[in-house]
């Protein structure tokens, strides 16, 4: 009971008294500066988005081109195959196709 008693005291003092943070303020800066963020010169920032952009466009090429061959290749099995028949191979075609698709849907979408 008395380690009880002692606890609840423990904990009100602990929440009558708050203990205010070190403060973080580096040497030299004024108040205001404390946490100053990084600030990116506008041509390094302008040349970092053209990097992304191109980057960006040649994935868009590649996974494209990509799609052609896949889309081709559905074509051909589709062509062997007859009413009756549905190769495996047929549907997995179609699903990497639309996953790709996607892929690059959303690549243009997030593009702009």
């Amino acid at each position: 009971m008395l380690l009880a008693l002692l606890l609840v005291l423990y904990t009100l003092q602990g929440f009558s008294s708050p203990q205010n943070p070190p403060s973080r303020q580096l040497p030299g800066l004024p108040p205001s500066q404390e946490n100053p963020e990084p600030a990116v010169p506008d041509k390094m920032q302008r040349d970092m988005e053209k990097k992304a952009n191109e980057q960006r466009q040649a994935e868009l090429k590649r996974d494209t081109e990509k799609l052609l061959k896949l889309s081709t290749e559905l074509k051909e099995y589709v062509d062997k195959t007859n009413q009756n028949v549905l190769s495996v191979e047929v549907v997995r075609k179609a699903e990497e196709i639309e996953h790709l698709a996607h892929s690059v849907k959303t690549k243009m979408r997030d593009g702009h």
